[in-house]
């Protein structure tokens, strides 16, 4: 994992709203915004960031550009990002959402083929604190530190990042998978990505007990694969059992239930989903906190002296 000051960036959609604000907000913090592309605005000066109309345009200008952050509009996600693997790009961050999922799907052999790492769609991406921003994260959340985040909750990330500020837990990165059906990267791949930085001594894993993020999964790699200190938080874990009205709402959710439960992926009805998801981290002895004002607690009792960064393994 190579995020850092050095690492020239460009923005895709740079005449955007979005790609306007986010372009400005990231050079101001530090990172090395180079260059960015809009079709038809070549040529221009953006918030003081050179534009060019197309990505190859842009990567012959300046050499070495190694990330694209895409603000685009939905339907044209696929072919910005197919434009920038062309150009030999290959860390993508997807920001907007609702992108289609088939355009996804192409997206992800495309990425697959090339060694390329997708990060969303619909994310905030990465933040490296004091060094580097690469989407939309509110970097006053964040402080400098030894403690990797992962999340795919959206705010919820900075809330937690917050809370970890205020106890005095920097962050090594804050990383936001994204909230869409199919998304480009994962909790596992994160995970061993973290597992293998230096820069990283524990990890916080944030998901959802309704959420399609692969916690479950997740829990499981970390109980195989993880040395380093994992506390989790799973959003929605007191939120109430929806109501059902009417016997054709029951009778519906009751298939989908059978339906899901068959396929060995959880049910869709949030009790039984949460209920698999809390079991697999409890199965791992991975730490669950019940709100994000836990975490801190938590993380500082894995990092005692007393429990070895490298012992947590060995005592399942």
């Amino acid at each position: 994992m190579n995020f850092s000051q050095t690492q020239k960036v460009l923005v895709q959609g740079i005449n955007q709203a979005l790609g306007r604000v986010h372009g400005r907000l990231m050079k101001e913090y530090g990172t090395n915004v180079v260059a960015g592309v809009s079709a038809g605005d070549g040529g221009q000066d953006i918030e003081g960031i050179p534009t060019f109309d197309l990505v190859e345009e842009a990567v012959s200008h300046m050499e070495g550009i190694d990330t694209s952050l895409i603000f685009v509009p939905p339907y044209e996600m696929l072919d910005a990002s197919l434009e920038a693997i062309a150009a030999g790009i290959r860390n993508l961050i997807l920001i907007p959402s609702g992108m289609p999922p088939l355009d996804m799907v192409k997206l992800l052999r495309k990425a697959e083929v090339t060694e390329t790492l997708v990060l969303g769609p619909n994310c905030p991406g990465i933040i490296v604190p004091g060094q580097v921003l690469l989407g939309t994260h509110p970097s006053q959340c964040y402080t400098p530190g030894r403690i990797g985040l992962i999340s795919c909750a959206d705010t919820l990330t900075y809330q937690v990042a917050l809370e970890l500020s205020q106890a005095g837990l920097g962050q090594s990165i804050g990383v936001g998978l994204g909230r869409e059906t199919i998304l480009g990267s994962s909790f596992a791949q994160w995970l061993q990505i973290l597992e293998e930085d230096e820069q990283t001594d524990a990890i916080v894993l944030v998901g959802e007990i309704d959420g399609l993020g692969g916690e479950e999964q997740a829990a499981q790699y970390i109980t195989e694969a993880i040395d380093k200190p994992v506390v989790a938080y799973l959003a929605g874990q007191r939120a109430p059992q929806p109501r059902r009205k009417g016997h054709a709402a029951t009778l519906i959710a009751s298939r989908l239930l059978v339906r899901e439960t068959k396929a060995g992926r959880g049910s869709m009805v949030s009790t039984d989903m949460g209920d698999r998801k809390l079991e697999a981290f409890q199965a791992g002895k991975i730490p669950v906190a019940e709100k994000p004002s836990d975490i801190p607690k938590l993380l500082k009792n894995q990092l005692k002296p007393t429990s070895s960064t490298r012992g947590r393994r060995t005592q399942k």
